[in-house]
């Protein structure tokens, strides 16, 4: 995921209140209810076209914080809105770009963005110019309370126990530890990423082991390449659910469940369960595939929970599905089972019209 989940500090009253109103006020109620006071839909979609792996932090501040991976490959973009809607028309900022030769040359993949101890950090993924596939996980700090000023100083790669491909870093906070979830590749194993978990000693830096999640061996996380990637936490009623995704980028793309206890130890990978079936998928019914890569947030009500994940329009692709642009970022409301479990429900349809009106 991109944040710690888990009860987030409302903004104040004045923000909230802002917010509800640009964003239709009627956000967390069902769809049939707010259109039948004339409410707009609470999203239109695609929210941003052409930009994958999308990331968004609600901070305390009100505003909603966005990055993802454009297709380019060759740069770090950050927006930000009020409402998340507004994230459609907001201003898009380039916060920094890849080296011209050397490390942090090739394949800028994945940015996170996360406020830790009065910082800003972005986590993201990068190869040398030289050696396009040699991908590890980095990070930029910026000290300035606004991410948009100040300064992003590269702080290096941030290591783990193997030089291999390793991506997708995510942090979160529980019990008063800070953790690591990322995907990498094992040395020895045949296949291309598992996700892993480690403890942090601090925003740069792992400490103790790293225990493998999970690892691609169901049917429908090998299809095309052997693949568990893009972790990301939220916590409710009293466990911990961490999504993935799996398989190849292109419509088997798809993501998959797995649950621990709150009360759990965490770093023991026996009290992780994993869903059997895959929880989020393409769908010929509303036109949506490779759904996958995902962050949460919330709404504007500061309770309605939102999942964030990019999607394409199309099944068909012609070559490399990572050079085809168009996986746009997408958002709709996280529904929750009676017992408590996540409903992801399908990715949704395509917005009638696009929102003519800018939002910030």
């Amino acid at each position: 995921m991109g944040r710690d989940h888990t009860a987030p500090e409302p903004p104040n009253r004045r923000l909230l209140l802002k917010g509800a109103l640009a964003a239709g006020a009627l956000t967390a109620m069902p769809a049939t209810a707010a259109h039948a006071v004339g409410s707009r839909p609470p999203y239109v979609n695609p929210l941003v076209r052409n930009r994958a792996d999308p990331h968004i932090n609600r901070h305390t501040d009100g505003f909603y914080y966005f990055t993802a991976t454009a297709p380019e490959y060759d740069r770090i973009i950050l927006r930000r809105s009020r409402t998340l809607r507004g994230l459609s028309t907001a201003a898009e900022s380039v916060i920094w770009r890849k080296h011209e030769t050397g490390v942090m040359g090739a394949h800028i993949w994945a940015p996170e963005i996360h406020r830790i101890d009065g910082k800003w950090y972005i986590y993201f993924a990068s190869a040398p110019a030289e050696d396009i596939w040699a991908i590890r996980i980095w990070v930029l700090e910026n000290s300035h309370r606004d991410p948009f000023k100040g300064t992003w100083v590269e702080r290096g790669q941030l290591k783990t126990a193997w030089e291999t491909f390793s991506l997708d870093a995510t942090t979160f906070t529980h019990r008063g530890s800070r953790y690591l979830a990322w995907a990498q590749h094992e040395p020895g194993m045949n296949n291309n990423t598992a996700v892993w978990l480690s403890r942090m000693a601090d925003p740069l830096t792992l400490t103790g082991p790293q225990v493998r999640l999970t690892t691609p061996e169901l049917d429908w996380e090998v299809i095309g390449f052997k693949v568990n990637e893009g972790p990301s936490v939220i916590k409710r009623n009293g466990r911990l659910f961490m999504t993935y995704s799996a398989s190849a980028t292109d419509s088997n793309y798809c993501m998959g469940l797995l649950t621990v206890d709150a009360d759990a130890d965490l770093m023991n990978p026996a009290n992780w369960s994993k869903s059997p079936t895959p929880v989020f998928t393409s769908n010929d019914t509303t036109k949506q595939y490779g759904p996958g890569h995902n962050s949460f947030t919330v709404a504007e009500d500061g309770r309605t929970d939102v999942l964030v994940y990019h999607a394409r329009q199309y099944k068909d692709i012609v070559g490399d599905p990572l050079n085809d642009p168009n996986r746009h970022t997408r958002v709709q409301r996280l529904g929750w089972n009676p017992d408590g479990t996540p409903d992801f429900g399908i990715p949704v349809a395509d917005s009638p019209t696009p929102n003519p009106g800018k939002e910030s």
